[in-house]
Order: structure tokens, then sequence, then C-alpha cells
């Protein structure tokens, strides 16, 4: 059943899981879990459709980079799937086996982990099982860059393809409206005892369970850990720990331009860094998109007069001359776009401002900085990218200057891809949970979602945070006792 919470009059006595967050990971492990007979509750604190009440409670501040974590958000039921482009790649082998720059360590686990989940996160994802990830073009000359490869989902939208099961799947409970405004943790017991909800009209109510899961985003749940009075108290969450720490995207740079050879196939061209490249010259990994602009596109509410002012400038040829401007691409123009790894970094985090919205939790400030690391990706991902592209004869290419000059003014954008703020390690010396997703310190708090990320590879997070919920479904349903 799916319930508007008013009260917790409708909650059961005891649950045996108590989801909260209502996204690709929450509702994964919901249905899966309530599919091995336990009784399970998914508690979302949107509702059914978009709402400016409940986006307005991921307003948060920036002091560092803008990562614009409110508008690349969606807070309803299916989470940010409802906006979600629907680009799949698996983590490779050496994401998992190589520690990331900067000196705090990798995955605890091994890729072998995850992989094996990867068939059914293909069918979670509508994608077909006799389909391979293709290349999308051939690589360039040497051995720095393979061509990258990905699939796309049509995208799945959880909450509309799962509709059903979410209103008639046997022992599970979803409620929408449904805030979750603290957790209650009992240190001698060392358990969570209590996740408060409440709805807009700050009606508060308990819910009970044995064990409790937090799927809601890398901002969210490291907003929850940190709110959590009686966490901190316990010795949980600690004012200098890890908790919302090594906040990370992928890195949108616009590497420059170029200019095909004449009679070059005007198709767009991936390539990806080869492990060979990032072990060679120690960096991250990223991909480079060279593509033809083939119409100018703009966005918000002003978009056609800007349309109209654009397209204008490129008919007539003054294109360059207002580019100081605005800066925009003329079609016929190559654009280089990237996705790159950003490095987990302590600096780089989530923390909590004194203010309050409007169900009285602690507004969250994210404070997203870049690397030395990082910057040294950038700039030697893009110049050798380029001197591939140029040997390989396939045209000219033209980097802004901050590429291979000062990096002062280094443009780093973000692709709405939040990670790290729980990040899984071996010990808490380096982290938020254990090689289970289980909280540190903790016997009955997990965390799914991209905030568990050790490092954030080069690929878009959806498909590996399904791997990753799927194989916890697999470890709560062996270790829990009915």
């Amino acid at each position: 059943m799916i319930k508007n919470y008013q009260s917790d009059k409708h909650f059961r006595a005891l649950y045996d899981f108590c989801v909260i967050g209502g996204g690709p990971a929450g509702i994964t492990l919901a249905l899966r879990l309530a599919g091995h007979g336990w009784r399970v509750v998914l508690a979302e604190g949107g509702g059914l459709e978009y709402t400016e009440r409940s986006q307005a409670l991921y307003r948060a501040k920036s002091t560092g980079r803008d990562a614009y974590v409110e508008a690349s958000r969606q807070r309803y039921l299916g989470g940010t799937s409802n906006h979600w482009a629907g680009r799949c790649r698996p983590f490779d082998p050496s994401d998992f086996a190589d520690p990331p720059r900067g000196g705090l360590p990798g995955w605890p686990i091994h890729f072998i982990e995850i992989d094996r989940y990867l068939p059914e996160a293909k069918r979670i994802l509508d994608l077909p099982q006799d389909s391979d990830f293709k290349a999308v073009n051939t690589a360039i000359q040497g051995e720095d860059f393979i061509a990258d490869r990905f699939l796309l989902s049509p995208p799945t939208r959880f909450a509309e393809k799962y509709a059903k099961e979410l209103r008639e799947t046997e022992g599970l409970d979803v409620f929408i409206n449904c805030n979750c405004v603290d957790l209650e943790f009992d240190s001698r017991t060392k358990r969570l005892s209590a996740a408060v909800v409440s709805d807009y009209d700050r009606r508060r109510g308990k819910i009970i369970a044995s064990n409790y899961i937090l799927a809601m985003g890398a901002v969210e749940n490291a907003r929850q850990l940190l709110n959590s009075n009686s966490l901190a108290s316990g010795g949980v969450i600690h004012k200098n720990g890890f908790a919302g720490c090594c906040f990370m995207e992928h890195l949108n740079v616009d590497l420059g331009s170029f200019i095909l050879k004449e009679g070059s196939d005007s198709s767009t061209r991936q390539y990806y860094t080869s492990d060979t490249f990032i072990r060679k010259h120690r960096t991250g990994k990223g991909n480079a998109t060279f593509s033809i602009v083939e119409q100018v596109k703009s966005y918000g509410r002003t978009a056609a007069i800007k349309d109209f002012f654009k397209n204008l400038a490129c008919n007539t040829g003054f294109a360059d001359k207002v580019k100081f401007v605005a800066r925009f691409d003329c079609p016929g123009d190559g654009d280089i776009g990237t996705l790159i790894e950003q490095f987990p970094n302590r600096a780089s985090r989530i923390s909590l401002l004194n203010e309050t919205d409007e169900l009285g939790v602690r507004k969250a400030n994210v404070h997203w900085e870049i690397s030395p690391e990082d910057i040294r990706t950038i700039k030697t991902i893009g110049i050798e990218v380029a001197k591939r592209f140029a040997d390989s004869g396939l045209g000219y290419v033209k980097l802004n200057e901050s590429i291979y000059g000062d990096s002062s003014t280094l443009a780093v954008h973000p692709h709405a891809h939040h990670m790290g703020t729980t990040r899984m390690t071996a010990t808490p010396t380096h982290g938020v949970v254990d090689e289970n997703c289980k909280v540190f310190n903790t016997d009955n708090l997990y965390v799914a979602g991209s905030s568990i990320f050790s490092r954030g590879g080069a690929c878009n997070p959806t498909m590996p945070i399904l791997q990753l919920a799927l194989r916890l479904v697999d470890y709560l349903h062996r270790h829990t006792s009915k």
C-alpha cells in the first residue's frame, strides 16, 4: 500500500526493515527485502509528484564551488530517477584494485563483489541482457585512450515502473510525505531505536524497526547522520570524523574546441582513459567527448529569447564578438566536454548550519572543493587527448588556456553525481560504513546509494548504486534473524 503519512497509528508495531528514501536504491531495497518475506516500511519525504514545498527542504548553502545540489535532485517518490538521462556504464576492475590519489584508501571490497549483480541491475534498468556495453567509436592512436562504452536505459522511472509493486507487495508499507527528522540511537545497545518522522504540519511519529537503511542520496544521508544528537553523544558520529567528508562529483570541464579534418566522420566521439594511462600519468579516470554542435540550445524561462539572439549572432558571423558577454557554441562548432573522476578529499564536505528547515532539521552546507590532484588529472587528460586526436589525423584541437596554462581560471562544473559522504572503508579511521554498508559502531544502521562510494570512477553512478543495493539485500537477508 502507499499511504500519505499523518500519524504513526498506521505503522506496524515493529518492522524488520525501515528504508528511508524512495529513490532507485530505496525502492530496490524495499521491494527485494519484502519479496524475501520481511516486514518492510519505505518512508519517502516527498509525495507522488513534484511540489515546491517538498523541494524547498533540499535548499542548502554553498561555501565552495557551487555544486547546484538543490536543482540537481528531485524530492518525490522515485527520487532523481525522475529526471535521470539513462546513461549506464559499469565500474572497471581497476576502480577497486587501485587506491585513489591523495592518501585515502579505496574500496575495501573486490570488483567481483558488485560485478555479480550486473545482470540483475541491467534488468532493473530495462537493459537487454544480451547487449554488452558498446563502444561508441573507434579508439585513437596510442594506448592511452580507448573508445568509451555504455548503454542507455529508456530511462527507467522507478516510481512509474514499480507503482503496482509498491502498492501491492505483501509485507511492504509505503508512506509518502513522511520526512525523517531524527534518528534515535541507544548507546547501551549500539542500536538505532527509532526513526522520527514528520509530515509538513509537524505531526511527528516514530518508526520502530529491527534494522534501518538510509537511502536518501549523498547530501541527505550525511545530513541525517550529522543531525542526530544521539548518534553524536553515542560516539558514532564525531565532529572531526568522516561523516559528510569526501563529497565527490564528476568533473564537467570545457577543454576547448576542435575542427575536424575535411571528410572526417562528424559523429560524436567519446574517449576514455585506459588503465595504462592512469598508472603511467598517476591521474584519475575520465571521459572526453568530441561533438559537433547541431543546434543552439538554451534553458530556463528566457530560453526562446536567448535562442533568438544566439542564432542571430551565429548567422551573422558575430558570435566571436559577443562571446565576451555570453559563452556559447554555434552549429558546426566542435566542442570538447568531459566526465572526469574526482578524488576523495576531506576538505570537500557536507556540514550543518545552525539554521533549520521548516521541519526543524538543520540545513546542509555544501563545501565542494577540487584538489591539486584533480586539477592535474584535468590538465593531463586535456593535453594528452588533444595530442592523440591530432596524431590520429582526425583534426585540430584548440585547448582552453586554463588547460595548459594558469589554472586559476579553470572552469569546473558538476554532473549532478553526488558521491562519497559516507564512504565505505575497512576501518572507521577513513570512512563511515564497513564493507557491508553498516555504519561503524552501530549494530543495525546501514547506508545505501552513492554516498558509500570510496571512489567514483568515471561512470554514471546509477548502475553501481543498484549493484551495491542488491548486494546489501543479499547480505541483510542472510544475516538477519526472523
